[in-house]
């Protein structure tokens, strides 16, 4: 699907390509490397309408731009989607399952639903995809964000039994499971989104909490401050019995989850550094020292002083957060986690917010450069999953954000491939940067 003007735009692009991403050409991967880009289902379906986001996109005040709509129409056309991965070479998709699809009332388990995500996981083995399942990607049924959401003290158990139940439908064509996407997505967002965020999000989830006629509501990726340490308790043990679930079903599939990591660097001594290390990751790595993988999803270097983190450097590429986009970012967010875990790596996102596309084509080989340097120090990484196949529903941000190696016609849902998309197509190609 990469046309001659694509892979022409591609060569331009890397003929201009800005100093930080220049890189020498690495050794080959290895044989068995996990060329894949990823989608979740939220992001890119369209029209779930039994979410907790949905609900709260809906509700005033909110602090989303916009809503998802349709977003990409890939409940209908995923097939072209999977076609898109194949036709850039690469050997692997990574998708997420909706929840609230599967289980659209408490304990009410649609089989549609599952046949659907069967037919994705078929159609991907069917092109030489391996599928890599992420069970929950935020998004929580609305029965369940009424509840509590992972406030709730069963929701460690509500989220093991429809894991169990998909796992049941689904597990036998899977190659690789993710419990949990970014788990430590609240505590990350603190340092991301500027602070009247804060306020909005209370605001939006009082009225939310007041439309659906309950005391509390919590969304997969919309809590206040004060419940973080709370949620977090119950995400790692949602985690752990989600596992145990899956793995009662297929002993052999490799199950582990995924975390958001910046590239933190010190400046002026390590303690803030540290410190930021601590809050953000040091709970979920002690816990991936128990899973066969963990999944690393780097997008910024960020650089931390003893009173927080510093503005990025004068003169850096920055993305449209205004974070660092900084090539070697990528291997050494992986270094550090494997350090903490000792787990083979797989890097289940990367990329980059831009409306600048060289910029991107760019980055792509500069960091796949970087991580196959930490891979010859010894570091196992399994694989590299590009964020995103396509442009798609950015949360809060709606479709104001480019992360896509192809670009979708919001009307048409037409897919038409970026330069960068043909960048990596090549390096997927040929096995190497």
């Amino acid at each position: 699907m990469i046309d001659r003007r694509t892979l022409i735009a591609a060569g331009g692009a890397l003929a201009a390509v800005p100093a930080f991403a220049r890189a020498p050409k690495s050794a080959a991967f290895p044989a068995d490397f996990i060329w894949g880009a990823a989608t979740a289902g939220h992001q890119v379906e369209g029209n779930n309408t039994n979410s907790d986001v949905w609900f709260l996109e809906n509700v005033k005040p909110t602090v989303f731009a916009e809503q998802s709509g349709d977003a990409d129409n890939s409940l209908e056309l995923w097939p072209v989607d999977l076609d898109l991965a194949k036709s850039l070479n690469l050997n692997a998709y990574r998708f997420s399952l909706e929840w609230a699809r599967i289980e659209p009332e408490q304990g009410l388990f649609s089989i549609a639903m599952l046949d659907h995500y069967k037919n994705i996981i078929e159609g991907c083995r069917a092109r030489g995809l391996r599928p890599l399942v992420t069970f929950n990607h935020y998004t929580t049924p609305l029965w369940f964000a009424k509840q509590g959401g992972w406030l709730n003290a069963d929701a460690p158990q509500l989220f093991a039994r429809f894991c169990d139940r998909a796992a049941r439908h689904l597990g036998a064509g899977i190659d690789r499971a993710m419990t949990l996407n970014e788990p430590n997505i609240m505590p990350i967002l603190r340092y991301v989104l500027p602070p009247q965020f804060v306020a909005g999000q209370r605001a939006m989830l009082d009225a939310a909490a007041k439309k659906a006629g309950v005391a509390k509501f919590t969304a997969g990726n919309a809590a206040n401050p004060e419940d973080i340490d709370a949620m977090r308790a119950n995400l790692i043990a949602g985690h752990k019995a989600a596992k145990a679930a899956i793995k009662a079903v297929r002993s052999d599939l490799p199950v582990g989850f995924t975390l958001s990591m910046f590239d933190d660097q010190a400046v002026g001594g390590n303690a803030g550094r540290d410190a930021a290390r601590k809050e953000l990751y040091s709970a979920w790595l002690e816990t991936a020292r128990d899973d066969d993988f963990m999944g690393v999803q780097n997008y910024e270097r960020v650089l931390w002083g003893p009173n927080g983190r510093l503005p990025a450097p004068k003169g850096a590429t920055v993305n449209a957060m205004g974070g660092e986009v900084y090539a070697p970012g990528l291997a050494n967010a992986v270094r550090y986690a494997y350090s903490q875990t000792r787990k083979p790596i797989i890097v289940t996102e990367h990329g980059v917010s831009t409306a600048d596309d060289m910029i991107r084509a760019a980055l792509i080989p500069a960091a796949l450069a970087e991580l196959r340097k930490a891979m010859d120090e010894g570091v196992p990484v399994l694989g590299y999953c590009h964020w995103s196949l396509i442009d798609n529903f950015e949360w809060i941000s709606g479709y104001k954000q480019q992360l896509g190696l192809v670009a979708v016609d919001r009307t048409t849902f037409k897919r038409t491939p970026k330069p960068s998309a043909a960048v990596y197509a090549a390096i997927a190609k040929r096995n190497a940067v």
